[in-house]
């Protein structure tokens, strides 16, 4: 979405605050004039949470960095209000990789809480009664802000351990399963787990918090979608792209007009064409731009996107899976010896899986 901030790049993974991320801003801004603050409690609770997000950044980092020492490249890292995700382009194979990248994360935020441990006087802050901590505390000191940053750093360690998908803890525990059992019984062993925890956090939520609702049902749809995700990847292991390839696929030329791409679309199932001229791929039409200018005369090579990814026949189905849930238009031109051979797009991939998953039984 165009509203997403760019914040810049990090040995070339771009950083990205998603939209929503505003919201809570927003949302501490009204909360804390409500409960009576003023100018500097705004302030200083927005700057708290950008400084805890900062850690965040530096959690994915680890991740990101980790994975890159293993030949895995990380296209982004985006914030969200309820954290980070760095978008990896595939999970380490190795369980013995992935645990090393898992713990990557994590360990960042105790070197980070172990300095200001060092830096703050934790242990004086200890040994205050309720009455004096919560005096000392009330203060918008420089001091208060490092403990509340120190205290921000051990909750994330804490909460990203628990063992359930999509925190690192899930991802640990599989990792450990995994070097003694196949990725998919580990899987589908932490999945569980993840989501016996889930509904516990919802019980709890009911009674007594809100909040914990929203995290019981962010841990259990990560636990089922994780499960979902590598029993997806074991269904394809050995197959490629020409396996699942479209053949038979409409293509027009640059010179058509995009009335003639209108009538195929309203005429056959197709949604997606592929341009080509001399026998070489100019570009694509993508269905919600053919229905956006289907009441203007204008040509197909006005319309098309010459902007797209084009994949190899021999790719495997692993790959072009990562592809599907990473770009903005899963639909891509397949070549075999830079020739075009057919297409291959989401839908097409998500038919064999289910035609893989009836044979496997």
């Amino acid at each position: 979405m165009k509203a997403n901030l760019y914040l810049g790049s990090i040995s070339g993974i771009k950083i990205i605050v998603h939209w929503t991320f505003f919201f809570l801003i927003a949302w501490i801004v009204f909360s804390e004039l409500n409960q009576g603050g003023n100018t500097e409690s705004v302030f200083f609770n927005i700057a708290l949470v950008l400084a805890a997000f900062l850690c965040v950044i530096l959690h994915e980092l680890g991740h990101a960095l980790t994975a890159k020492r293993f030949g895995i490249e990380t296209k982004k890292i985006t914030l969200l209000p309820i954290g980070g995700m760095a978008s990896l382009e595939r999970i380490p194979k190795s369980p013995k990789q992935e645990l090393l990248v898992t713990v990557a994360g994590p360990l960042v935020n105790v070197i980070i809480a172990f300095f200001l441990y060092f830096i703050v006087p934790v242990q004086e802050f200890m040994n205050l009664n309720f009455t004096e901590s919560f005096e000392v505390l009330m203060s918008f000191s420089v001091q208060n802000f490092l403990f509340y940053l120190f205290i921000v750093n051990v909750g994330l360690v804490v909460f990203n351990i628990i063992p359930a998908f999509p925190m690192d803890g899930g991802r640990i525990l599989r990792a450990l399963l995994a070097m003694n059992m196949n990725r998919v019984k580990a899987t589908r062993i932490a999945s569980s787990i993840g989501q016996i925890i889930a509904v516990f956090f919802l019980l709890i939520g009911l009674l007594y918090n809100p909040f914990l609702i929203i995290i019981a049902l962010f841990i259990f749809l990560g636990a089922y979608g994780e499960n979902q995700m590598v029993q997806h990847l074991a269904l394809i292991k050995g197959h490629n792209t020409e396996d699942a390839m479209i053949i038979n696929t409409t293509t027009f030329k640059p010179e058509d007009p995009l009335d003639m791409v209108v009538n195929k679309l309203i005429s056959s199932t197709e949604n997606n064409f592929v341009i080509i001229k001399n026998n070489s791929i100019k570009g694509i039409l993508y269905h919600q731009d053919i229905i956006d200018n289907s009441n203007k005369n204008v040509l197909v090579k006005d319309v098309m996107e010459t902007d797209f990814k084009t994949v190899s026949s021999s790719d495997t189905l692993e790959k072009i899976y990562g592809l599907t849930n990473n770009e903005k238009h899963p639909f891509f031109p397949v070549t075999e010896n830079e020739k075009f051979v057919g297409v291959i797009d989401s839908v097409n991939l998500n038919e064999y899986l289910l035609l893989q998953a009836k044979l496997a039984f």
